[in-house]
C-alpha cells in the first residue's frame, strides 16, 4: 500500500511495542499539538488558530497539560481573548434566560433525566464544556488512523504481521476496532480478523495479570531475591490496557 501521512506513523506505533499502538499515536498527537499551540511556532498569534481555541477552549486535563508546558505567556494570550468571548457569549445567555415555572411535573421530569439541563443557561454550560482543542485534533486525527488501520491490514501483509504479533489495545481501542470491524471488512475478513483480535486480547490481558501478579509476590521475603522478570513496570501498563493513555509519562514540558 502506498505510503502517506498516516501509514508511516500507524507502522511505527505497531513497531513500538506498546502495549496499545493507538495510546501510543494519540500520546504523539497529543505532544504535536500542545507544540503546536504553546511551541515555538507561535500559532497562538495567529488569528485564524486564535479564534479556534478562543470558540473551543479546552478540557480540564488539557489545561493542565498546557499549564505544565511552561509557556506562560502564550498560555496568557490565549486565555485573554478566549475570556473575552467567554464574557460575550455569557452577557448574551443572560440577556436572554427566562426561569421555567415551578411545578411538581417539572421536578419530577428532572428527577428522571439528570443529564439533561433544565435550563437554556445549563445547556450553554454543557455544550462549552464539552470542546476541547486538542481533544477535537486528537479525535479527528484517531479516526482517520483507525481507516488508515483497516486500509493496512486489507492491503499490506506486513502490517497484518505486524497487527497478529503486537501486544493488543486498551481496551478502549478495542472496542472501537471490534465495532468497527464489522463495517469495514467482508465476510472472509472477518473470518481472519476477529479471531485474531480476541487472541491477541486475551493472551496479552492474561501476560499482564500474571506479570503484576509477580509484581506482588515479590513482596514476599522467600521471593526478594528472585528477578523481577517483566514486571516491574507492570502497575502502569495494567493501568493503559485497562483504561488507556500512559499514567507514568511525566509532564510534557517545553524544551525553551
Amino acid at each position: 500500500m502506498k505510503e502517506s501521512i498516516y501509514t508511516i506513523p500507524l507502522m511505527d506505533a505497531f513497531r513500538s511495542e506498546d502495549e496499545c499502538p493507538f495510546c501510543f499515536l494519540e500520546r504523539q498527537i497529543e505532544k504535536h499539538s500542545i507544540d503546536f499551540v504553546l511551541g515555538s511556532g507561535a500559532s497562538y498569534m495567529e488569528d485564524d488558530i486564535r479564534s479556534q481555541t478562543d470558540a473551543a477552549g479546552f478540557c480540564r486535563h488539557h489545561y493542565k497539560k498546557l499549564y505544565d508546558y511552561g509557556n506562560r505567556l502564550g498560555a496568557a494570550l490565549i486565555l485573554s481573548t478566549h475570556f473575552h468571548k467567554l464574557n460575550a457569549d455569557l452577557d448574551t445567555e443572560i440577556r436572554k434566560f427566562t426561569p421555567g415555572k415551578s411545578g411538581l411535573m417539572k421536578r419530577l421530569k428532572k428527577s428522571r433525566s439528570e443529564d439533561t439541563p433544565a435550563t437554556s443557561i445549563g445547556q450553554w454550560v454543557q455544550n462549552q464544556t464539552s470542546r476541547c482543542y486538542i481533544c477535537d485534533h486528537i479525535r479527528s486525527d484517531y479516526e482517520r488512523y483507525l481507516d488508515t488501520f483497516f486500509e493496512l491490514y486489507k492491503k499490506d501483509p506486513s502490517f497484518k504481521e505486524l497487527f497478529e504479533h503486537s501486544k493488543g489495545f486498551c481496551l478502549t481501542h478495542f472496542g472501537d476496532l471490534t465495532d468497527l470491524a464489522d463495517s469495514k471488512l467482508g465476510n472472509k475478513e472477518k473470518d481472519a480478523f476477529y479471531p485474531a483480535l480476541f487472541q491477541l486480547m486475551q493472551e496479552n490481558l492474561k501476560r499482564l495479570e500474571e506479570e503484576v501478579l509477580w509484581f506482588t509476590e515479590k513482596y514476599d521475603y522467600r521471593n526478594r531475591d528472585k528477578d523481577w522478570g517483566t514486571s516491574r513496570d507492570s502497575i502502569q501498563r495494567c493501568m493503559q490496557k485497562d483504561r488507556g493513555g500512559h499514567p507514568a509519562d511525566p509532564p510534557y514540558e517545553s524544551d525553551r
